[in-house]
């Protein structure tokens, strides 16, 4: 099993969502973050100097088995993509077990 989990734009959450149901990514967890970017030039709204430095997010954690590893990955490359800087980050580690808390049975069956 594999753990991916995706820094994106908020404004490209619902077509992350739509390309991992179509893939058959049915559950995974979300979180709004704010992170800390390279610095960039502030803007100026009204006279008042904003940082952007600091970034609004969206983070997506996402179990799946191997199986599924490359078309998960595959449909938020796609669907996140604008090709401007900040688009996001995929990282991926490896899942030792997972349990299914009701009824206590164990392994990839429990993503089903």
């Amino acid at each position: 099993m594999k753990k991916i989990e995706a820094i994106i734009r908020r404004s490209k959450y619902r077509a992350v969502k739509e390309a991992l149901h179509e893939k058959g990514v049915m559950f995974f967890s979300y979180w709004d973050v704010t992170g800390v970017g390279h610095e960039q030039k502030g803007s100026v709204y009204r006279g008042i100097s904003y940082s952007t430095s600091d970034i609004q997010r969206r983070f997506l954690s996402i179990i799946v088995n191997d199986d599924f590893e490359e078309a998960t990955i595959s449909a938020i490359l796609d669907a996140a993509k604008t090709g401007e800087v900040g688009d996001g980050k995929i990282f991926v580690s490896d899942v030792q077990e997972a349990y299914r808390i009701r009824t206590g049975e164990k392994g990839g069956d429990t993503l089903k």
